[in-house]
């Protein structure tokens, strides 16, 4: 029978990443049904009822807007066309790590990752560019055909075009919010409810980017500004030396938030400054004549009486005393206090105020320096810094996010803190392919790209800790299975953002033609191109594309099942989703029996591969667990 290779409906759907904007209309169809027509359009009227049920004109009221809020909010939620591939070339040790480095532009990198990575991400730590005047910021004008993205060889292999934001433009603070915003709302779907979001900025932008972040995580669910000293020293120029930065710290749910405690400083250490026979203590206050909330008799070692105002309830304070957890001063001031002893501490909170002992800019070049044995990047962020961050942010099997990767501290952050308490946390960087200058040291020292430093930096940091550890222990490395257990979470794998693997996302209507004219020809393009695709993909990326568009993770494996004797069948599984995959370019009748009797497995299958017949079939009995790409 003939092929159908139509999807009169929307033929891009397959290869599209997740359409959030359908999904939220198809959320407000399940709340509010009755905003919509019988035949299942929102309408407008009803939702503006909603919204103001006296249909009085709208007065005015406390807002954020700046020129271009409502397209960057549609582009963020608008799917991408792209895909990811694997570069097993510049992977390290990928068989033992979950860790990802992506190269390409961001925002269509989120869109990618949203579905598969939807609410996975304990902790976001980004670095985006600031907006001084000169800076570079990105621009949403990714699609499939832009020359500036896929070709233009100015800019880099498979490069990104990007604007310079000048103060003479009109729109100087508005591009810069509409670059964030569009990442913010998309980089949000990915948090964990109880995620958290650091976002380091200057004293340009701090204003608006605590109220773009109260927008998209609610201002509710501010925790934090965080000023951070970032130089061990001050230029003596001008009016003002500038010194510090700010880290913004949002919860995306901060009834769920729990932070993590610090490591007590030295200084903190010294307080711990009394001894018993059970270690080092320092007293708490239980008598407090401000904050005590409890009233009841205590007798002192003197026999006198305090009656409170006392911090903790009475069952509290005796069983303090009961177990020698009190401490008795004596003389005028004869009064009790708890016993906090070292011993049992676990850490500090953090402040709000982080001095140069948490990392400077200073440290992080030369420690960078010396890693990549030349200076390659201006201000990279401290190692240091970030650990503190992914200390206080995450625990120790959680995922972490930066999609401003730049040279690439959030991995040696994350390895090397792995390496400090035993942890397996997982980092996913992304940074754009943007060319290095022609005449900087970097581009002298064969990075072309600023990815390539990303890349290189994090290679170099788990060769060292390889080296390391051989030199430390080398029996531990005289057998394979040894060796393997030394390495594990050690490495990582690099993939790229490029054109889908399916032609049929570059096909263009013609607009001199009917609506059903065009169908017809977008399905006659689809049969040619498509044709040309079974014989000359690569089968590992179209497998890529495939599953990270079905909601897979990264880190999916596939295992051939030799049961199909005349299809190649696969198992691919990411250890929470899996299904079967053939891309075989023709599904034969013995395959299309195995599965009409055996309904509970799920199946993906190339619509190229089936007639009508067969198709119908496998929707038939398979129902959903049957998809054709």
């Amino acid at each position: 029978m003939s092929k159908d290779l139509g999807n009169t409906e929307n033929p891009l759907e397959n290869v599209q990443s997740h359409d959030w904007n359908k999904e939220r209309l198809a959320q407000l169809k399940n709340l509010m049904p009755d905003l919509f027509t019988n035949d299942g359009q929102l309408n407008i009227n009803e939702l503006k009822k909603v919204v103001d049920p006296s249909l009085v004109i709208e007065t005015e009221r406390y807002e954020f807007r700046w020129f271009g809020k409502s397209n960057a909010k549609r582009e963020a939620f608008t799917p991408t066309d792209a895909t990811l591939i694997y570069d097993e070339h510049r992977s390290v040790n990928p068989a033992e790590s979950e860790n990802i480095i992506i190269e390409g532009e961001n925002l269509a990198v989120l869109k990618l990752l949203s579905n598969s990575y939807r609410e996975q991400v304990k902790c976001i730590y980004i670095d985006p560019p600031y907006n001084t005047g000169n800076d570079f910021v990105y621009s949403d004008k990714f699609n499939q055909d832009k020359k500036e993205y896929w070709e233009d060889a100015e800019v880099t292999e498979n490069g990104f075009k990007i604007d310079t934001n000048t103060e003479t433009d009109g729109r100087f603070h508005s591009n810069w919010l509409n670059m964030m915003y569009s990442r913010l709302l998309i980089a949000r779907q990915l948090l964990k409810e109880d995620g958290v979001i650091f976002i380091s900025i200057d004293d340009n932008e701090v204003h608006h980017l605590r109220k773009l972040c109260d927008e998209v995580f609610g201002e509710e669910n501010f925790v934090s500004e965080i000023a951070w000293r970032k130089s061990d020293n001050q230029a003596n120029i001008g009016q003002m030396a500038r010194v510090k930065e700010y880290i913004i710290l949002y919860s995306k749910n901060k009834e769920l938030l729990n932070l993590n405690k610090i490591p007590l400083t030295d200084k903190a250490k010294k307080e711990y400054s009394y001894k018993d026979e059970e270690g080092s203590f320092r007293r708490a206050i239980l008598l407090d004549k401000t904050r005590g909330r409890h009233f009841y008799n205590v007798k002192t070692k003197s026999g006198n009486i305090l009656n409170g105002p006392w911090m903790v309830k009475e069952e509290a304070f005796k069983e303090m005393d009961a177990n020698n957890e009190i401490y008795w001063t004596s003389g005028g001031d004869e009064q009790p206090y708890g016993k906090i002893y070292l011993h049992k501490s676990n850490g500090q909170i953090a402040n709000d105020f982080w001095n140069t002992s948490y990392g400077s800019n200073q440290e992080a070049s030369l420690a960078l320096e010396k890693l990549l044995e030349t200076r390659v990047f201006d201000f990279p962020k401290s190692v240091k810094l970030l650990s503190n961050i992914y200390r206080i942010g995450s625990e120790k099997e959680d995922l972490i996010l930066d999609f401003f990767a730049g040279s690439g501290s959030t991995g040696q952050a994350v390895t090397e803190l792995n390496q400090e308490d035993g942890g397996n946390r997982k980092y996913i960087l992304v940074q754009l392919p943007e060319a290095t200058d022609k005449t900087s040291e970097a581009f002298k020292a064969g990075y072309k790209k600023i990815s390539d430093i990303t890349i290189e930096r994090n290679k170099r940091v788990v060769e060292k800790i390889i080296k390391e550890k051989k030199e430390a222990q080398p029996d531990l490395f005289s057998k394979k299975e040894k060796e393997q257990n030394q390495l594990k979470g050690l490495g990582f794998k690099v993939y790229k953002l490029q054109k889908s693997n399916f032609p049929r996302v570059e096909y263009a209507p013609d607009p001199e033609k009917t609506h059903e004219e065009n169908v017809e020809a977008l399905k006659k393009y689809i049969r040619d191109k498509e044709a040309q695709l079974i014989s000359a993909f690569n089968k590992e990326e179209l497998i890529t594309e495939i599953l990270l568009k079905n909601g897979f993770k990264l880190n999916y494996t596939l295992t051939k099942q030799e049961q199909f004797t005349k299809n190649e069948i696969l198992f691919a599984s990411d250890g929470e989703k899996e299904t079967l995959v053939c891309l075989d370019g023709v599904l034969v009748e013995e395959t299309v029996e195995h599965f009409k009797k055996n309904t509970d497995q799920k199946l993906i299958v190339l619509e190229r591969a089936l007639d009508t017949t067969k198709k119908w079939n496998l929707k038939h009995y398979m129902k959903d667990n049957f998809k054709a790409f």
